[in-house]
C-alpha cells in the first residue's frame, strides 16, 4: 500500500478526521488508497497553540503522547488541487482546516477521504514522498 509520512500533530489530526486536506509543495497524479504514517518528529510548539491544543485535548492527546514512527490510519487520496491566488487571499478552505495547512498560492491541497484510524498502529520507518508498506489489509 502507498504510504505518506506526515509530521505530528498533522498526521493525528488527519486520523481523527479533523484535517481533510494535506498540503504539499508538490502535486501528484496518484488517486487511491493511502496509508498515513506519523513521522518521528513532533512539532511540540505548535501543539501548545490554538486551535491545535484544544482539538488534540478533545481526544486525549498532547505533544507528549502523540504516536510517532507508526502507520496510524488508512485513507483514499481523492484529489489534488493547486491553491490559486484567489483561494489564498480568501483563506480557503476556512476554519480549522485553513489553520491546519499551508494554503499559500502555488501549494497543493490533497483531499483525503474515507479516513480510518488503525486500532493497532503499525511501527514503520517513514520516508520522503510516497513509499510502500507490504500489507495493511486486515490490520485495521
Amino acid at each position: 500500500m502507498k504510504c505518506l509520512t506526515i509530521r505530528q500533530p498533522w498526521a493525528t489530526l488527519i486520523a481523527l478526521g479533523e484535517k481533510q486536506f494535506e498540503t504539499r509543495s508538490w502535486q501528484t497524479a496518484y488517486r487511491g488508497d493511502l496509508a498515513i504514517h506519523a513521522g518521528m518528529r513532533v512539532d511540540k510548539a505548535i501543539c501548545g497553540t490554538e486551535p491545535y491544543q484544544s482539538v488534540l485535548a478533545r481526544y486525549g492527546f498532547t505533544a507528549d503522547n502523540l504516536p510517532s514512527g507508526m502507520i496510524i490510519a488508512t485513507s483514499r487520496l481523492a484529489d489534488c488541487c493547486g491553491v490559486t491566488v484567489e483561494q489564498a487571499q480568501q483563506g480557503w478552505p476556512g476554519g480549522n482546516e485553513h489553520v491546519f495547512g499551508d494554503y499559500a498560492e502555488g501549494r497543493f491541497a490533497w483531499k483525503l477521504e474515507e479516513v480510518v484510524p488503525l486500532a493497532h498502529p503499525i511501527p514503520a520507518k517513514g520516508r520522503l514522498g510516497f513509499w510502500e508498506y507490504p500489507v495493511l489489509e486486515g490490520e485495521q
